[in-house]
């Protein structure tokens, strides 16, 4: 595959927007079947809701991390060039120097829709996550194996298979010292995993002088196992 993801562009950072999470509510039932009349707990709701395999987009988007643990602030998706969230085949497609062949291979791939998200500074430090869902999970992880490819091509980094650091059948990327042309501006750590029908990619890069690779490989290690955690499969 062609397809090349983004680094986040040199806009200006935005004020830092405060996103709610909507949990969907499930009734609990006692054991004769009639409603208990108690409300389940939080923790029970997000699991039932993570059960259910998104029917679109925007419901695929609620189960998006909606923070990171180095507390880097959330970059509103019109910050980005081209905007973050939603993507479409026709988006991702238009990502590669070859756009129709990129399409016709995401729709063999069963390709459904995509969400981008971004946390952090400008031209500095940055995490991000995309998280694309596929008809089948064969279309996932033949997805997530071409941007991982693609990603130790185009970064020229140590491509690991199965690291101690991520969940089992991921993919990671560090680059120590990155080619100013990839526009990575320091360490930088990349996972990419396949999750069920889910395709994960995550990234951290972190400023300089104070970046380092173990720092962005530990914030892609944590987002990860969060994500995961939030898609059903």
């Amino acid at each position: 595959m062609t397809s090349r993801r983004r680094i986040l562009p040199g806009a200006p950072l935005p004020a830092v927007l405060a996103a709610l999470a909507v949990l969907a509510s499930v009734g609990c039932s006692s054991d004769d079947g009639e409603s208990s009349g108690t409300a389940p707990s939080a923790e029970a709701a997000d699991r039932a809701a993570a059960e259910v395999v998104p029917a679109t987009a925007d419901e695929l988007s609620a189960l998006l991390v909606t923070e990171v643990p180095s507390g880097l602030a959330r970059v509103a998706d019109t910050e980005v060039s081209p905007p973050a969230g939603e993507k479409s085949v026709d988006d991702v497609a238009g990502y590669a120097e070859d756009p129709a062949y990129e399409r016709a291979v995401l729709q063999d791939y069963g390709y459904r829709y995509g969400w981008e998200r971004f946390w952090g500074t400008p031209g500095s430090t940055v995490t991000s996550v995309f998280v694309d869902q596929f008809d089948e999970a064969p279309g996932a992880e033949a997805y997530a194996e071409d941007l991982a490819a693609d990603g130790a091509d185009y970064y020229a980094g140590p491509l690991q298979h199965d690291p101690p650091s991520l969940p089992g059948g991921c993919r990671l990327l560090t680059v120590e010292h990155p080619d100013p042309e990839t526009r990575v501006t320091g360490p930088a750590a990349f996972a990419w995993c396949a999750h069920g029908v889910f395709s994960v990619a995550v990234s951290a890069v972190t400023g300089v002088p104070d970046g380092s690779v173990e720092a962005a490989t530990d914030e892609v290690a944590a987002v990860v196992a969060e994500q995961l955690e939030r898609l059903p499969g």
